[in-house]
Parts: structure tokens; C-alpha cells; sequence
């Protein structure tokens, strides 16, 4: 179940079932073509913020400011946790299973906060990875081209 809070006033719970279901055609890079309830909507995703699950995205001329949280990020909201600015994030997992894209670093190279590390295609579509930290690669378990799971180890950074 997916807990998606839109312009952070309006909140919705969407299954992965419901969102499998959706009648979606990526007509260009980050462009969407939905039909629900015969009815045609126009989605652009215009920003996106893997780390922390935001989006800025443009449906029929309307931006909205959305937040996607999975039941992982509900139960830890429900606990009164959340990762201290402290917390050195050391390795880079696949939130979902799905299809590398793009590989934008390599071992040894120095990223800043927010530099794209890798591109992740899942249900159509396509998710930029962004560095959670500075910080220098360590190693890359992926490739271009390769089918990963959830979880699977995508980057390690130094310590």
C-alpha cells in the first residue's frame, strides 16, 4: 500500500495492485498518457527526489508537489523514527525490482549530494537515483542493462 500525499494537503492510499492496473503510455521522457474512466489526462514529471520519495509533477497544465511513502516508510513514520541528519548512508539498494537504464558514475569518482548515480526503470517508468551524500564510489554491483530486485546492492560508497 502506498500513502501519497499531493500538495501536502490531500492524502490518498493507492495498492500496488490499483497502480497495476492504471491504463499508462509513456508518450516521450517523462511524459505520460493516463486513461481512467475514459477519460485522457496528460502527466509530465517535471522534478524528481528519489531519496527523499518527492516529485514535482504537471497532470492536464496542473503542477503538483507529491510525496510517495511505501508501507517500509509508513511504519517507520508510525514509530516516530526517521533517519537522523547524522545517519551516513553507505550503499545504495533498489527500492523496487525493475531494469538499469544508466550507470552515471564510477568507482573511485567523487559525488556531491543529489549528483544522479543511476537511472532504474520500474512500472514504466524511468527513476533517477541521486547521491544520498558526498562522498567517493566504492564499488558498483550493477550494469547497464540488468534486471535487479528490491533490495539488490546497486553502489557502496567509502566509509
Amino acid at each position: 500500500m502506498y500513502k501519497i500525499k499531493v500538495n501536502s494537503t490531500d492524502t490518498f492510499e493507492l495498492s500496488k495492485d490499483t497502480l497495476e492496473t492504471l491504463d499508462i503510455v509513456e508518450t516521450s521522457t517523462d511524459t505520460y498518457h493516463i486513461l481512467e474512466d475514459n477519460t485522457s489526462v496528460k502527466a509530465e514529471i517535471l522534478q524528481t527526489d528519489f531519496n527523499k520519495k518527492t516529485y514535482s509533477i504537471k497532470v492536464n497544465n496542473n503542477t503538483y508537489d507529491v510525496t510517495i511513502n511505501d508501507i517500509l516508510d509508513q511504519q517507520i513514520e508510525a514509530l516516530g523514527f526517521e533517519i537522523g541528519a547524522l545517519k551516513q548512508v553507505n550503499d545504495i539498494k533498489a527500492p523496487m525490482p525493475g531494469l538499469i537504464l544508466e550507470v552515471s558514475v564510477k568507482v573511485g569518482d567523487e559525488v556531491k549530494e543529489n549528483d544522479t548515480l543511476i537511472i532504474l526503470e520500474a512500472m514504466k517508468m524511468e527513476n533517477i537515483m541521486h547521491s544520498p551524500r558526498e562522498g567517493i564510489i566504492k564499488s558498483i554491483h550493477v550494469k547497464y542493462g540488468e534486471t535487479v530486485d528490491k533490495n539488490a546492492l546497486l553502489i557502496e560508497f567509502e566509509s
